[in-house]
């Protein structure tokens, strides 16, 4: 691709993110190009087309990018995107971590007006130190996971009978002479296996035991925004918006999408057809994943139509991950990962 065809099909993407319409030549030289005639770009229009950059909805109509061209575009950008939400919009750390993930979700819809998506640590490589058990009432207790670095998983459980707090103490004890030293998933490959009938713990406290292993096992996967999705015309389709609105519902189908892009740091945009399910073939996908000790713990994003203003959608969610990191960092015992 020359130059002259490079500044068009840039112009065209800028001039549709905008205007969400179908890009003509005498637009284009009204506004980006004054010392070429619409002719001559109508000619390099028709070349881009061809080479898969540039569709035409109808006959009389302008061009619109197509995936193609966005994966150029966004390629186009240097490979570190420059911070660009403001610092004292991102959120704080107070509540415990919990909250902090969830309201780091909600920051990431209001700030870009998109979806935002963001997946909580997943706990698989996690070694485990030990388990508490402290009763609510006869029929619910409390189930406190303790990692080797000091993380806190907590779930309240359901007990299949009235237990009292000695026993209730006695099956944690149990259960961290069995689990402690162990990562989640070699606990869970462990628990698998088929029962021992001479296994005092699973005798004893079996609903209990699944109960922590499940626990161990389960991903946060926080959406916020959704709705969002209704102020863009891409989506004024109600039949498609609808289903696209279901896949947000399908939490353990998107966790297993984010925890795919999780597998490469830093960030990441997936346009269109690039995505996975059907579903969001319409939309991009703008993630970046966020760190602890030097190693991946989770990922963030958006969601939002292939239309978007990529560089300030990217550097907002870039920024996030970064803010994310840093907060992490300052974690000690205090840090709460949800399951």
């Amino acid at each position: 691709m020359d130059a002259r065809h490079r500044d068009v099909l840039i112009a065209i993407i800028r001039e549709y993110i905008d205007t969400a319409e179908p890009v003509g030549s005498r637009v284009l030289a009204r506004r980006h190009f004054p010392t070429l005639s619409p002719a001559t770009l109508r000619n390099a229009m028709a070349d881009l087309e061809e080479m898969g950059y540039l569709a035409q909805p109808h006959t009389s109509a302008g061009r619109v990018p197509t995936d193609k061209a966005y994966r150029f575009y966004v390629d186009s950008f240097p490979p570190t995107v420059p911070p660009h939400a403001p610092r004292e919009t991102l959120p704080s750390r107070p509540s415990g971590i919990d909250r902090f993930m969830e309201r780091t979700s909600t920051h990431l819809s209001n700030v870009t007006g998109l979806t935002g998506l963001l997946l909580a640590p997943p706990l698989e490589r996690t070694v485990i130190a030990g388990v508490s058990l402290m009763p609510l009432d006869a029929e619910r207790a409390l189930a406190v996971a303790t990692t080797d670095a000091g993380w806190l998983t907590v779930r309240e459980i359901s007990l299949d009978r009235p237990r009292g707090e000695e026993e209730l103490r006695s099956i944690g004890r149990e259960l961290t002479r069995r689990f402690g030293g162990r990562t989640v998933q070699q606990i869970v490959d462990m628990e698998l296996a088929p029962d021992d009938p001479l296994d005092a713990l699973h005798t004893r406290g079996r609903s209990v035991t699944e109960q922590i292993v499940a626990m161990l096992r389960g991903r946060t996967l926080y959406i916020s925004g959704a709705i969002n999705m209704l102020d863009h015309p891409e989506f004024l389709d109600l039949d498609a918006t609808r289903s696209l609105l279901r896949v947000f519902e399908q939490k353990e189908r998107l966790a297993g999408m984010m925890v795919a892009l999780a597998e490469d740091s830093g960030l990441k945009v997936t346009i269109g057809e690039e995505n996975p399910f059907g579903e969001l073939r319409d939309c991009t996908l703008i993630t970046s994943t966020y760190m602890y000790r030097n190693q991946v713990l989770g990922i963030l994003g958006v969601v939002g139509p292939r239309r978007l203003p990529y560089p300030e959608i990217m550097s907002i969610v870039n920024d996030t991950a970064r803010h994310v990191t840093d907060a992490l960092s300052r974690a000690r015992q205090d840090l709460y990962l949800p399951s």
